[in-house]
């Protein structure tokens, strides 16, 4: 890439920040059966490429399930995308579930990254970005209920160009049955770009060195009772990250300590623990990972999981806690993102019951 284009690149990023737009359409795609536990999930995959235009939200894929009240189903979407352009665009994948009167149910989770431009050679693919977002649908009363695969590409660099999402790498995943039991969680209220200063920052300055994600947050810490009759659990969590690069429209400004190009590390442990009777963890279960955040990319998902968790009688209860830490390890300071225009979730959780 020529000094000008890299120039370009860089002078049009304190302009991107996550949009959050619904815009409807009706999009086709196959399905595949397979299993998952004890039950079965639907794949819907995108049968041809999709193009998604600057500025604009596109309805991918969508199911549509008829459920029993209190019925929950756990969907999971990935986006992958290529891009027109070397330069960077974001891009926003939102899983959305509406009930016949159109409105939505409970949240909407989403998952955002900018896509770095079709010379990138960092991804798995070169020029092929992947996201992920999972959603727990508890139907409030009976009915239908529509589920979609969204993506919005937003930037603020000249001419034209689009990203488009790969036919067959991209596709939406239902449960075909109940997921009796299973809970949700989700981090506080945290809008984008943070006026109130209301979001949770690890890094130097005024920013914490580390946090516990939906632990000590501000919110209640929330317990989860295991089914009388599972034999084991499952966990997962996404927490997505923001770098706090000067002059970024995604950060408190009070957070904004180095020009871009700094980039960010942090270490995350994700822990699942099986509490005893005095309320204290009895067997504790973790997975860790160091992540690099870099300021092109501005803001990361990380995605955990567990599976297979046994429940040990000797703890006296079947009550387990999530919780995710999450280090400032050097560079720039980070947001963890949360709840925004209070219904978009970006950082959250979901225990699952395995029965036999």
């Amino acid at each position: 890439m020529t000094t000008t284009k890299r120039a370009v690149r860089r002078a049009v990023m304190a302009a991107l920040a996550m949009v959050l737009v619904p815009i409807w359409t009706a999009p086709a795609g196959a399905a595949d059966t397979g299993a998952a536990g004890a039950g079965t999930i639907t794949r819907i995959s995108l049968a041809a490429d999709r193009d998604i235009p600057r500025g604009e939200t596109v309805d991918l894929l969508q199911r549509t399930m008829t459920l029993a009240a209190g019925e929950k189903r756990h969907l999971r979407g990935r986006l992958e995308a290529t891009s027109t352009t070397t330069g960077i665009v974001g891009l926003t994948l939102r899983v959305r579930c509406i009930n016949a009167a159109g409105a939505t149910v409970p949240v909407v989770a989403a998952s955002a990254r900018n896509h770095e431009g079709s010379d990138t050679t960092t991804y798995a693919i070169p020029g092929h970005l992947p996201l992920y977002a999972d959603l727990l649908l508890s139907a409030p009363t009976a009915g239908a209920y529509t589920c979609v695969l969204q993506g919005t590409a937003y930037s603020s660099l000249p001419g034209t160009y689009h990203l488009t999402a790969v036919a067959g790498s991209t596709w939406l995943e239902a449960d075909d049955t109940d997921q009796t039991g299973a809970r949700w969680w989700q981090n506080p209220a945290c809008e984008s770009a943070d006026p109130s200063g209301a979001c949770t920052y690890v890094g130097g300055g005024p920013a914490r060195r580390d946090a516990w994600v939906f632990y000590d947050d501000g919110t209640p810490v929330q317990q989860w009772q295991a089914h009388p009759s599972a034999v084991t659990v499952s966990a997962r969590a996404n927490v997505e990250l923001t770098t706090c690069y000067q002059g970024t429209a995604s950060c408190s400004e009070a957070m904004q300590a180095y020009p871009r190009g700094q980039n960010a590390v942090v270490d995350t442990r994700f822990e699942f623990i099986q509490l005893d009777t005095t309320g204290h963890a009895c067997r504790t279960h973790s997975t860790s990972a160091r992540r690099t955040v870099t300021d092109d990319a501005h803001h990361s998902v990380g995605y955990s999981a567990l599976s297979g968790i046994p429940i040990d009688s000797a703890c006296g209860t079947r009550t387990f806690l999530m919780r995710v830490y999450v280090k400032h390890v050097s560079g720039q300071t980070v947001k963890i993102d949360g709840v925004q225009s209070g219904i978009t979730s970006l950082t959250n959780g979901i225990a699952f019951n395995e029965f036999p």
